[in-house]
């Protein structure tokens, strides 16, 4: 799997956040996309992610030598995020069980293995809704890294974890990425410290 960003911008209103990126991102490499706020990490994200669109530039999918329709892209990518909502009302076995219809997980793990594996045993039977933000952060996590797709993206992924949460994160990390394209958004080393290359976004303005 490759992503190629070409002379990549966004603007909102008239205001550039970022122009004139251009970057190959390549199966089992790991990018962390760092800089200060305000300066384009998550909007360069979501853009990867198909979410918004790019005011100026191109970007491409190519899966096994062919282009994928922008349309499909979804059917690649897994994310993380503090944006990202989680449906409250399930509970986290329900919610697994939801997203498994559209994203398999990765070889080797089964829903039923999956509280477990991020210490949400004893609350799987429980409505999101009452979860802690770190019990949310974890779920999160959960559909993201255990998803079987090519890419991976974790926008500030510790949001909300603590010390334990944290460790658990790298260990996700170190056990389910290998051979995937990984991005992190981040200005925090203890999220993106595993990443080979690193973006800095002050760079595109």
């Amino acid at each position: 799997m490759q992503i190629s960003l070409s002379d990549t911008g966004k603007r909102f209103n008239r205001d550039w956040i970022f122009r004139n990126f251009s970057y190959q991102f390549n199966s089992a490499g790991t990018y962390a996309i760092t800089g200060p706020n305000g300066s384009g990490k998550s909007t360069l994200l979501q853009i990867i992610g198909g979410a918004i669109t790019a005011s100026e530039g191109s970007i491409q999918f190519v899966n096994n030598g062919k282009t994928v329709d922008i349309e499909k892209w979804h059917r690649y990518i897994a994310i993380a995020a503090p944006y990202q909502e989680l449906i409250e009302e399930m509970t986290l076995r329900e919610f697994l069980k939801f997203h498994q219809q559209f994203k398999p997980f990765v070889s080797g793990v089964i829903l039923e293995d999956i509280p477990a594996i991020v210490h949400l045993s004893h609350a799987a039977d429980k409505q999101i809704r009452y979860y802690s933000s770190g019990m949310k952060q974890r779920a999160k996590l959960a559909q993201a890294i255990l998803s079987d797709t090519p890419v991976l993206l974790l926008d500030e992924p510790c949001t909300n974890l603590d010390e334990e949460g944290i460790s658990l994160y790298q260990r996700l990390i170190s056990t389910y990425t290998a051979n995937r394209i990984v991005v992190v958004s981040s200005n925090d080393v203890v999220e993106y410290g595993f990443c080979r290359e690193v973006i800095d976004m002050r760079a595109m303005k």
